[in-house]
């Protein structure tokens, strides 16, 4: 038992070792600087879509100002 709490915790340790070493963005500044464009890109949207999903783009029918509803 203890010696596969060992081999776990040193696969763990292997693989936050990977993640952290190996760079998420291409070393090229040009090949990088598309990258964080397209990542830019994608983020931008969030809180249109949000909006859209919580239907806070709507009209707001609650006018704070009264309306003649009749011809005059």
């Amino acid at each position: 038992m203890k010696m596969r709490s060992r081999l776990m915790a040193g696969m763990l340790l292997a693989c936050a070792a990977m993640g952290c070493a190996m760079p998420i963005w291409s070393p090229n500044p040009d090949v990088r600087a598309r990258q964080l464009i397209y990542q830019s890109e994608s983020l931008r949207h969030i809180p249109e879509i949000w909006e859209r999903i919580w239907m806070l783009d709507q009209p707001d029918h609650a006018t704070p100002y009264r309306v003649h509803g009749g011809v005059i």
